[in-house]
């Protein structure tokens, strides 16, 4: 396995852990109120915007000026809070009546979790000294 895919295998293992507890719940709770298409739609999206956001952070550490890095991870949260915006208005416009909030809620802590993996990784990777 080459440096750049065990840099990514957190990302890797937490949108595999969570893809299988939403088809397992989605198994055992087929009558919960909880929509586990969009869950599963919601990791999709959040494990892009990680890795996309990810990638930007990474090229950014190995520049001589810091303050790139910095710009680079505002512009990310920026990026990754208006794409979860932008999902959630277009879920409420498309799906009308029929629209459920404990799945929105639920991937908005699936967001969360996605969030604290990144930030962990890229404390971690800022830490060497050749990062």
């Amino acid at each position: 396995m080459n440096q750049r895919s065990n840099v990514l295998s957190p990302l890797i293992i937490t949108f595999v852990s969570f893809a299988a507890a939403i088809v397992l719940a989605w198994l055992f709770w087929k009558n919960s109120n909880v929509d586990f298409v969009v869950l599963l739609g919601a990791n999709v999206l959040f494990f892009l915007v990680s890795i996309m956001a990810f990638r930007m952070q990474y090229a950014a550490m190995h520049d001589k000026n810091p303050n790139v890095f910095i710009r680079k991870v505002m512009t990310t949260m920026l990026l990754k809070m208006g794409i979860a915006l932008a999902a959630v208005m277009a879920y409420v416009l498309l799906s009308g009546k029929t629209f459920n909030k404990p799945a929105v809620y639920i991937s908005m802590l699936i967001y969360l979790v996605y969030l604290v993996v990144e930030v962990g990784l890229v404390m971690k990777l800022n830490k060497n000294k050749n990062a």
